[in-house]
């Protein structure tokens, strides 16, 4: 028997509510908020915003600031997957280290991978 179960992720951000509407669009997901804490949900999953004052975004793929926990998703296409997070405001990183998987950064600039497996 487990200790815990449903787990969720809990980001720290400078605007929990554009962050949120940022990975409900992404997951196609449903977003609820309640005095500065931001839900996203679906297929049984949770992740969670919340906001913070003085926000350092992580400086992956150095350490200076730590990117503390990144979110892989699969799609099914990576060109495809590319054009529409682009367009919801993420940012195509740099650095991409793989061939099957590709990084960007989210608006308040968390690392994340789009993958194709």
């Amino acid at each position: 028997m487990p200790i815990a179960r449903f787990p969720s992720f809990v980001y720290d951000c400078p605007d929990a509510t554009a962050l949120g509407g940022f990975y409900a669009t992404l997951l196609g997901w449903t977003l609820s908020q309640e005095d500065g804490w931001v839900e996203v949900r679906g297929d049984g999953q949770c992740i969670c915003f919340q906001t913070v004052d003085d926000y350092r975004a992580p400086s992956w793929p150095s350490q200076e600031v730590p990117q503390q926990l990144h979110l892989d998703v699969v799609v099914e296409d990576l060109d495809e997957g590319e054009a529409a997070v682009l367009e919801l405001g993420a940012i195509k990183h740099e650095h991409q280290p793989g061939t099957t998987f590709r990084v960007f950064l989210d608006p308040a600039g968390h690392p994340f991978c789009l993958c194709s497996q």
